[in-house]
């Protein structure tokens, strides 16, 4: 039993070598140093240049370490151009100060406008700090403050380390910090004193400069001087008369009464409150010594007016309202909306629509009818659809209407400025082709008007583009989403009384649908690719009548039957039907405007068998080719233009196709499928070349497959032989199999290819079918691309660089995000919010410029001055004043003080005062600058501490004095040999 007590006490001894969680904590501060390479002299650096703390690049690099189950952030903060260019000079050297030292007395950086608090106070330039943890209570009782203080103090003894380290404590928001540089033989402690209030005795610099004596206790006689650096800041809050140049509200207008109201067509642009809410003037003595100037509780000779130095930041508003930016994120929220027309009109305003949209739907079968009992002209489509809107009108509320019968004119005008005048089809088309054909020649070599390329957007002149800034503004100002799906309708209606009415439409350009815009205009395009052909159709129309009545006139009813047979047709089958519904039958033909001067010439041959020697459809001979089996001339015939299709048709041609699989039978039909064309173009070349062949197509149509080489013949002669390529010879080539079922029939008298009275009824119902978050959603890229051209003639006019920078940049971004059929609406949503950015910086330019005077029509020295003046306000953190208070800028701001010091005391303005009575500024009763916001005091010398015999040492005490803060940051050297 003793020995299994014996044994059992043996795993009980405490082993007093392992070490504390103290201990722990200093080895891991010691390792964290020596990885970072923190040990050793850096001294040999040179001193920091001038301003090199704001224009040079600050890092920091951070861990994490414990104290036990405490979490601390130890964090590394220096100048990088600074230790970069002089790593691997940590050579200790006897008898040099370390780098903190010397950098608490240099000059060079004093009051950094953008800089860590402790580079400000101290002015160094490489520091570690070791603060709480993120959700870690602050460091407040006082033993742990030493606590950690005393585990800097052996950690930088360890290491050898010359860095200043400074622990964090007490309550974060009070900015505290302690701390320790060590080096040969030397120490300085960092030490800092906050209050909320100011004492009395120490708020002046005489009290200051006693505070600072009594701490470094020197007992040399006479002291040493004391190095001073004042600055005052200034903040002016009030503009007064200096207002932001918005423009004002025109009540002339239909949009009377609101700020930055603009016309149709037109973006709106600038803010609607002052962008800039602050000024802070600083003014700075950046070299006095003690007995050159007196502050104390009795009297001051800081004078602001006389200070050396002036420098000025600006505050900014916290984001401003801004009017192009409200007008894109409405527009943006319209797109994100998911309600239907129905839902967003009211459902018992849409069940009155449905009820008169039955006239507009049996419309088409009433057109089809045998026999009519009332002329065609009263059955149209835009017959009935007119009736129906005047019973919707009649039906709706004048307050249930969403927009206001004049707003809803106005846009309809500024739309189809067209339909202001009385106009036949003929003017109509060459008005309609004229702002295309004559401008795009110019513009396309302007950037700006090519940049709906790279957008995927609409041209700036065109239908589409107007549209969209016309649904923005609507949006905006009349009503959201009721009033976009009004407009909405109206404008489908509109396009469909211009089908009916062969009206093409005003501000497209003519040609198939441009699959480089959007698809909305594509459709637009489409319909009025469908106004075009149906107007030639009935210009043929037109033309036949006309020739069959001057033949009655001329050789009365007996030469009615000798009609030509493609006459005749037409003749039998409108009987009792109108021309669009006979166009809409499995029979119908299409009449080319190109052929029109081979109409009449079958009639010249009375009896003779046309089918065979009479060639119908011919433009010219082709390159002096003639037929292989006859010497007949090779004629290119005329064909009929293949259909137009916009991108989503060719989606869904491209899916059809891809599902008929690549089995035998689905490639057949593939093929047949995509040969429509080239069989009607074989039918047309049948026509205009009698007894041609095979060979005599692909020679016209596709040289590269007739392949001709040189023979010789059986009498020694050498001819040019020709056959079809191997291509064309592989059994069952299509092309073979389309030339055996063509028929010999002219274009006129073929099927269409495209049948566009089905083609634009599609479209129609396409757009009938949009909700409104559709249209804005097809309108978007329309309105970004307003949006950057509106940014970029308004950047144009302040010229800012960093804009103008970010404009190209946002081109770019932009061409990425509105391409893909899926838009990403988060990153959509972010990319708005940074033109709302780009925006806000101009207005903030705007505001500068007409508050310090810079305007375009006086031109000088102090003009360019003010205007790098203003320019440098936007891009730096903190500008100097070039002559301080007497410069042209330094006067500005002396008389925005004054003004507004009058202002807030009721005193008249100079303005006012008139040439005669003005005040000069000193003789005035009111005092031309407020109290100062914030006073800092900088005092600096070098004495010996603690002994007389020391070694003389750097010392520094930092003051802050503020309304609601007074605040002590001193640094106190002393000898650690010599004491």
């Amino acid at each position: 039993m003793a020995a299994d007590s014996d044994e059992s006490e043996v795993f009980e001894i405490t082993d007093f070598t392992t070490a504390s969680e103290w201990e722990r904590f200093v080895s891991r501060v010691e390792e964290v140093l020596n990885d970072w390479k923190l040990t050793g002299n850096s001294a040999s650096r040179l001193s920091p240049e001038k301003g090199s703390y704001t224009s040079g690049t600050w890092c920091e690099k951070s861990q994490d370490i414990n104290f036990a189950d405490f979490k601390f952030y130890i964090t590394h903060h220096f100048l990088k151009d600074e230790c970069e260019q002089d790593e691997g000079t940590d050579t200790p050297k006897e008898d040099v100060l370390p780098l903190a030292m010397q950098d608490l007395l240099c000059m060079n950086n004093d009051f950094p406008p953008r800089a860590h608090c402790l580079v400000r106070w101290y002015g160094l330039r490489e520091f570690v700090v070791i603060s709480p943890g993120t959700n870690c209570e602050a460091i407040i009782s006082e033993s742990k403050c030493n606590l950690l203080l005393s585990s800097v103090s052996i950690s930088l003894a360890n290491c050898g380390s010359q860095v200043p380290m400074f622990v964090q404590i007490q309550q974060k928001w009070r900015r505290m910090y302690a701390g320790e540089c060590q080096g040969s033989g030397v120490r300085t402690d960092f030490e800092i004193v906050q209050l909320r209030k100011v004492p009395s005795q120490y708020n002046h610099l005489s009290g200051l400069l006693d505070i600072f004596k009594s701490k470094i206790g020197c007992t040399l006689f006479p002291l040493p001087p004391v190095n001073i650096a004042i600055r005052f800041t200034y903040i002016l809050q009030d503009w007064q008369q200096y207002s932001w140049p918005q423009q004002p509200p025109d009540f002339d207008t239909l949009l009377g009464g609101e700020v930055g109201g603009v016309e149709f067509g037109k973006l709106p642009f600038g803010a609607c409150e002052e962008p800039i809410s602050e000024l802070h003037l600083a003014t700075t003595w950046p070299y006095l010594t003690e007995g050159i100037v007196v502050d104390n509780d009795v009297y001051s000779d800081l004078d602001p007016l006389q200070a050396p130095h002036w420098s000025v930041r600006v505050k900014t508003a916290e984001n401003p309202q801004c009017l192009l930016g409200d007008f894109l994120t409405e527009f943006f929220k319209l797109c994100c909306k998911k309600e239907s027309t129905e839902e967003v009109l009211g459902r018992g305003l849409s069940e009155e629509e449905g009820k008169e949209n039955s006239d507009i739907s049996s419309a088409l079968s009433k057109l089809t009818e045998p026999t009519a009992t009332v002329p065609i002209t009263k059955l149209s489509v835009s017959n009935m659809v007119h009736t129906a809107r005047k019973h919707i009108r009649r039906h709706r509320r004048i307050d249930e209407s969403p927009l206001n019968t004049d707003v809803l004119n106005s846009v309809l005008l500024y739309l189809f400025p067209d339909a202001a005048v009385e106009k036949s089809s003929e003017n109509i088309k060459s008005k309609t082709a004229q702002p295309n054909s004559s401008e795009t020649t110019e513009q396309d070599k302007n950037s700006d008007y090519n940049l709906f390329l790279q957008l995927k957007s609409a041209p700036s002149d065109s239908l589409t583009y107007r549209l969209a800034l016309c649904v923005c503004l609507v949006n905006y100002n009349y009503g959201g989403p009721r009033a976009v799906a009004h407009l909405w309708q109206e404008f489908v209606l509109e396009l469909r009384y211009r089908l009916e009415n062969n009206y093409l439409i005003y501000g497209l350009a003519g040609g198939p649908p441009d699959l480089r815009c959007c698809l909305l205009h594509q459709k637009l395009q489409m319909l009025n690719c469908c106004i075009e052909r149906k107007r030639a159709r009935d210009e043929v129309r037109k033309t036949l009548d006309s020739s069959k009545d001057r033949e009655r006139r001329v050789s009365g009813g007996s030469q009615n039957s000798r009609q030509a047979p493609e006459s005749a047709a037409s003749t039998t089958t409108s009987q009792g039907k109108s021309w669009d519904s006979w166009s809409d039958s499995e029979d119908e033909f299409f009449e080319c405007l190109s052929d029109q001067g081979e109409i009449e010439a079958p009639q010249t041959d009375g009896g003779k068998d046309v089918s065979k020697s009479k060639a119908e459809g011919r433009l010219h001979p082709y390159n002096n080719m003639t037929l292989l089996n006859s010497t007949e001339p090779l004629y290119v015939p005329v064909t009929q233009e293949p259909a137009p299709m916009t991108e989503d048709l060719l989606e869904e041609q491209s899916e059809v196709l891809a599902k008929l699989g690549t089995s035998a039978e689905g490639t057949h039909l593939r093929a047949r499928m995509q040969s429509a064309c080239l069989l009607s173009d074989m039918e047309s070349f049948k026509a205009a070349n009698p007894g041609c062949v095979l060979e005599d197509f692909v020679r016209w149509y596709s040289p590269r497959d007739y392949v001709e080489e040189e023979v010789v013949d059986e009498k020694g002669n050498t001819v040019v032989k020709g056959e079809l390529s191997p291509r064309m010879k592989i059994p069952g080539n299509m092309w073979v199999e389309a030339w055996e079922t063509a028929r010999v029939t002219p274009a006129r008298r073929q099927r269409r290819l495209f049948d566009d009275t089905k083609e634009a009824e599609k479209v129609l119902h396409y757009l009938a079918m949009q909700k409104p978050a559709d249209v804005a959603c097809h309108l978007l890229p329309c309105m970004i691309h307003a949006a950057i051209l509106k940014l970029k003639e308004e950047e144009s006019v302040e010229d800012i660089p960093s804009v103008k920078k970010n404009i190209q940049q946002t081109i770019s971004q932009a061409s990425k995000l509105l391409h893909p059929p899926n838009r990403d609406y988060k990153k959509l949503e972010d990319f708005i919010n940074q033109l709302m950015v780009m925006e806000i910086a101009i207005t903030r330019a705007r505001s500068l410029k007409a508050k310090f005077s810079v305007s375009e029509d006086e031109k000088g020295e102090d003009t360019d001055e003010l205007e790098k003046f203003v320019s440098s306000l936007l891009e730096e953190p903190e500008v100097a004043v070039i002559g301080a208070g007497q410069g042209p800028a330094g006067s500005i701001i002396h008389r925005l003080f004054i003004n507004s010091q009058r202002a807030a005391l009721l005193a008249p303005m100079d303005e006012d005062l008139g040439p005669d009575r003005k005040l000069p500024g000193r003789s005035s009763k009111v005092a031309d600058f407020p109290p100062p916001a914030g006073r800092e005091i900088l005092l600096r010398t070098c004495v010996p501490r603690p002994a007389p015999y020391s070694k003389a040492l750097p010392q520094r005490l930092f003051c802050v004095m503020m309304r609601d803060e007074f605040r002590l940051a001193g640094a106190f050297s002393t000898d650690t040999s010599f004491f």
